[in-house]
C-alpha cells in the first residue's frame, strides 16, 4: 500500500508540473521524489504522470487520483495541525482564492481584520479566476473562494459578500473626462476595450447586456481578461473601459473615472463559496470574519 510520503511527492509533482521545482518545495532532491513516484505508481500498476525531456503531465488516472491525494494529505495535515493546536494553542490554516480586482480592497480588508482577531490562523491566499477556483474547491486546494457568479455546483454554499457598480476609466485626453458622469449612449460607435468571453465570461456578459439593452454598437478594439490589463490599455491612451468601481482603488495616473448613469442598475457581485464538507476546523471563523468584513466595508 502506498505512504503518505508517496502522496506528497506526487501532489507537489502534480502541481508543480516540474520535479526540479517539486523537489525544492519538499526539501528534498529530484531522484527520491522520483523514486517515491515510481513507486507509487508500480503499486497503483497505473501511470499517474507522462515524463519527456521537455514536460511533465498528468494522465487521465493522474488527474482523477490528485483530487483524492489532495485531500488525504490535507487530511493528515489538519490531523497534525489539531494535535499540535491542543499541545500549542495553534488555530490552524485557512486558504483563499480571490479573483485579481477583489484583491484591491475586500482581501487587504480581510486579511487587516483576520490579523487583529484571529492572529493563530495562518492565511495562505492564491490570485485565480474563477474557474480556476472551481476546481481548487473540488481540489481542497483552497478553502473559500471570492468568484463570480453564478455558482450551480451543488457542493458549495455561497454568500454575496459585495455589490459595486460600474464605472467608466477614461484614458488621457478623452473628450468626456469634461463630463460629470456618463450614459450608455456616450460608447456608440466610440472605441472601447472589451472583456474576453472566455476568462471573463461574467463581465462580459454583463457589458454586452447593458449595450445590447440600450441599443449601443462600441467599436471594440482589444479583448481582455484581466482589469488591471484593461486599465494598464487605458492608461496607454488605447481606448476606454467599462469595470467595477474597486477598481479605482488602482490608482492609475492619468486614467479618470466617471460614474455610469444607467437604466436600470446592474450592480456587479462577488461571492464567497466554500465546500459544504469541508472538514477545516478553522474555515467556520473564517468565514464568518470575511462575512462581517465585507458587511463593514
Amino acid at each position: 500500500m502506498f505512504d503518505l510520503s508517496q502522496l506528497r511527492c506526487f501532489v507537489a509533482a502534480a502541481e508543480e508540473l516540474h520535479f526540479g521545482r517539486a523537489a525544492q518545495r519538499l526539501n528534498m532532491t529530484q531522484s527520491p521524489l522520483s523514486r517515491q513516484i515510481q513507486l507509487l505508481e508500480r503499486i497503483l500498476d497505473v501511470t499517474l504522470l507522462e515524463r519527456t525531456s521537455r514536460q511533465v503531465s498528468l494522465t487521465p488516472a493522474g488527474r482523477v487520483f490528485l483530487i483524492e491525494a489532495r485531500r488525504i494529505v490535507r487530511l493528515a495535515d489538519s490531523a497534525a495541525m489539531s494535535a499540535r493546536r491542543v499541545a500549542k494553542g495553534d488555530a490552524g490554516r485557512v486558504a483563499i482564492g480571490f479573483t485579481a480586482v477583489s484583491g484591491y480592497n475586500v482581501v487587504p480588508q480581510i486579511v487587516a481584520h483576520a490579523r487583529a482577531t484571529l492572529p493563530n490562523i495562518e492565511l495562505e491566499l492564491r490570485e485565480m479566476v474563477t474557474t480556476e477556483q472551481v476546481d481548487a474547491l473540488l481540489t481542497g486546494l483552497i478553502d473559500i473562494g471570492f468568484v463570480r457568479p453564478p455558482m450551480t455546483r451543488q457542493e458549495f454554499d455561497t454568500t454575496c459578500v459585495l455589490r459595486e457598480p460600474l464605472v467608466v476609466a477614461l484614458p488621457p485626453g478623452d473628450p468626456r473626462q469634461a463630463k460629470a458622469e456618463l450614459h450608455l449612449a456616450d460608447f456608440d460607435d466610440q472605441p472601447l476595450i472589451m472583456y474576453a468571453r472566455q476568462g471573463a465570461g461574467y463581465f462580459h456578459a454583463m457589458v454586452t447586456r447593458l449595450f445590447e439593452e440600450a441599443g449601443v454598437v462600441p467599436n471594440f478594439v482589444q479583448h481582455v481578461t484581466q482589469i488591471h490589463s484593461m486599465l494598464g490599455l487605458v492608461h496607454a491612451g488605447l481606448a476606454a473601459a467599462i469595470v467595477p468601481e474597486s477598481a479605482t482603488g488602482l490608482h492609475m495616473n492619468d486614467v479618470q473615472f466617471r460614474r455610469l448613469v444607467m437604466p436600470q442598475e446592474r450592480p456587479v457581485e462577488l461571492h464567497m463559496a466554500w465546500r459544504r464538507d469541508n472538514s477545516n476546523p478553522a474555515l467556520g471563523p473564517m468565514k464568518q470574519l470575511c462575512i462581517e468584513t465585507a458587511a463593514n466595508g
